[in-house]
């Protein structure tokens, strides 16, 4: 700006007879330094979280959360955060003003997996299927449209699957009438997702196991809402059947992840190293995994 103003006054009054003095540059100013990061509860904005169970709640900077309390049998609070909200669980002599300290102390944490859960659950609703004529979902990595077609009738023939030709989507047709209820349609198309499911895994652990060197004596299929997947000692393999709405690189993560444990029943280092020998990029596909929404029924 300076600079500009002694340009206007030299258009007004003509140049110097004589050139300024040249001066000594001055030193430059110190770089400003960067200010300290404010912790994560500063910077949120006014919000509210509230438990289905709530019995508590605490002020977190400008955030109000209502929370579960639980007293149990343990040596140490506990925290816990999942898609209904914080629960906190605390031995039977702790005093509630120590919960409180200790809720403070952890704001930071606590508001990050709270904001992380409000995105989940987002994500989770996003992807939930309103089961209908027309509607489309994944399956097994590919693109479907669920079709109504009542001239099926009932019986075996009912449902009938095309899959996708010269880029048409796959199509899945249920022989139901025109007016069926979501519940009839739901129901419907998830008793034979159910059985994609387990001809799928079936296939998938005759693949696997083999190559891990193990034997597994039975598939059955899981409806959990948190586990994808479990071994038994007898060797019992149990995966849930939503995985179909997954891509088959987490499909087969997931069986190669229950198979190894047939090996090991443990996430000890030699565990993972069963899991490496067949699939080195597992860690990528458990992160996906990780991440993955799926559609849970209401």
């Amino acid at each position: 700006m300076q600079r500009f103003v002694q340009l206007a006054l030299d258009f007004l009054t003509g140049p110097d007879p004589l050139p300024a003095p040249r001066r000594a540059p001055e030193p430059a100013a110190p770089a400003p330094s960067a200010e300290p990061a404010l912790p994560l509860h500063a910077v949120f904005q006014p919000a509210t979280w509230h438990h289905p169970r709530a019995n508590r709640s605490v002020r977190l900077g400008a955030c109000e959360v209502a929370y579960e309390f639980r007293r149990g049998k343990r040596r140490t609070i506990g925290l816990s955060v999942s898609l209904e909200g914080l629960v906190v669980s605390a031995p039977r002599w702790t005093p509630l003003g120590e919960v409180d300290a200790l809720l403070v102390q952890k704001a930071d944490w606590v508001l990050e997996k709270l904001q992380r859960a409000r995105e989940r659950a987002g994500e989770m609703a996003r992807a939930r299927v309103v089961w209908a004529d027309g509607v489309e979902f994944d399956l097994l990595g590919e693109r479907v449209r669920l079709v109504l077609d009542p001239t099926r009738g009932l019986g075996p023939r009912s449902v009938g699957f095309d899959p996708a030709t010269d880029g048409q989507l796959g199509t899945l047709r249920l022989g139901l009438p025109a007016h069926a209820s979501e519940s009839q349609i739901r129901d419907a198309a998830q008793a034979w997702l159910m059985k994609r499911a387990t001809a799928v895994f079936t296939e998938r652990l005759h693949l696997f196991a083999p190559q891990l060197g193990v034997q597994w004596s039975r598939l059955r299929l899981s409806s959990a809402g948190t586990r994808w997947g479990s071994a038994s000692a007898d060797g019992t393999i149990r995966l849930n059947w939503r995985l179909v709405f997954l891509s088959m690189d987490m499909v087969d993560y997931v069986v190669v992840h229950e198979l190894s444990h047939l090996r090991h029943m443990d996430h000890s280092p030699q565990f993972w190293d069963v899991v490496a020998s067949v699939m080195p990029d597992h860690q990528q596909r458990r992160h996906a995994l990780k991440h993955a929404a799926l559609p849970l029924d209401d």
